[in-house]
């Protein structure tokens, strides 16, 4: 009988995943036992506790997708499959959410199927409410996306084949949260803040990581694409962004996906293993490092630019970071499969 140790892709994996789970399920039970207390101090801790329990699952999520932490596919669709439900991309399947990261790094590009920007273009009022909404820093945007997802099927941006898989789960995650209102409306009101948190985590550092188009043909296999393949432009145009370079223990709150550059040139390699991959490969001074007081600078200026926002422009990404003109780039999460 094969024991958990010879599942595993990596012998070291046991303890730091092992760990991350027990994270992930502390902080997002925990959080939402908080959320219910009376008072506001507890519940606040409980909307910061559940909203990393689920920005830690996400990413791990993201481990799955590369089969990173098992030697079988099977184990680690298993894993990505449990973990999505905590981070709320269960409408979509799993293995739509891996084909479209995949062709990520594949096509060099961010291949989409749903282009939410046409959309607003085509609903301006929805689209003054969308600019509204995150003049106040509220994840709009993410919403509109988490919203498709849970009707892809149903409006033509996923496979018809998986309609009744979806009004399923929809109707599943429907009755618990109507139950959980029984027991707190107060705790699942706040649980929505929480996810808002979750959607701004993932989005900020999706932002600024990359330099590709975003193109709509995620449902064309044979689509032309220029830098499919392209090493050398996908190294160029890939950026790490870590939380802090002298406190790097800080870059496990995003469980090690600042890291990006290294991720790329090492997809399978798991998120405890990115900073000494990153060392190795790129040293102490890697020009393609996006400091993080400037990523948050750009954000702030330029987060209503971001709605309509494809790339970060002709502008060398490090250069207009520093100068504060960086324009993040929406709608790229991995946890949206269209």
């Amino acid at each position: 009988m094969a024991t958990i140790q010879s599942t595993l892709r990596h012998p070291d994996g046991l303890a730091p995943n092992a760990a991350a789970l027990a994270y992930i399920l502390i902080t997002y039970v925990g959080g939402w036992l908080l959320m219910a207390r009376p008072g506001w101090l507890l519940p606040t801790l409980g909307v910061l506790a559940c909203a990393h329990g689920m920005v830690v699952a996400a990413y791990l999520i993201h481990d799955c997708a590369h089969n990173a932490l098992f030697k079988k596919t099977e184990y680690n669709t298993r894993l990505g499959k449990a973990l999505n439900w905590i981070a709320g991309g269960c409408y979509g399947t799993y293995e739509d959410l891996r084909y479209k990261h995949m062709r990520h790094h594949v096509d060099n590009a961010d291949t989409i199927a749903f282009d939410y920007r046409a959309w607003l273009k085509a609903h301006p009022r929805i689209e003054k409410v969308v600019f509204a909404l995150e003049w106040a820093y509220v994840p709009a945007v993410d919403y509109l996306m988490h919203a498709v997802l849970m009707v892809a099927p149903f409006i033509g941006y996923g496979d018809p084949a998986q309609r009744k898989r979806t009004a399923a789960v929809l109707l599943v995650r429907l009755t618990l949260l109507a139950a959980l209102a029984v027991w707190s409306l107060k705790a699942v009101l706040l649980y929505f803040v929480a996810y808002a948190l979750l959607l701004t985590v993932l989005r900020f550092f999706d932002a600024f990581q990359h330099n590709y188009d975003i193109i709509a043909i995620l449902n064309d296999k044979d689509a032309p694409l220029p830098h499919k393949g392209d090493r050398d432009y996908e190294e160029s145009n890939t950026y790490t962004n870590p939380i802090s370079r002298r406190w790097p223990v800080l870059n496990l709150l995003v469980l090690n996906f600042c890291y990006h550059n290294a991720h790329h040139t090492k997809p399978t390699l798991p998120w405890y293993k990115l900073p000494a991959a990153h060392r190795e490969l790129y040293g102490d001074d890697f020009a393609q490092t996006l400091p993080f007081k400037d990523q948050l600078r750009s954000y702030h200026r330029h987060r209503l630019d971001g709605i309509h926002a494809e790339t970060y422009g002709q502008v060398e990404a490090t250069r207009a970071i520093r100068e504060g003109s960086a324009v993040p780039v929406y709608g790229l999460s991995f946890l949206t499969a269209f």
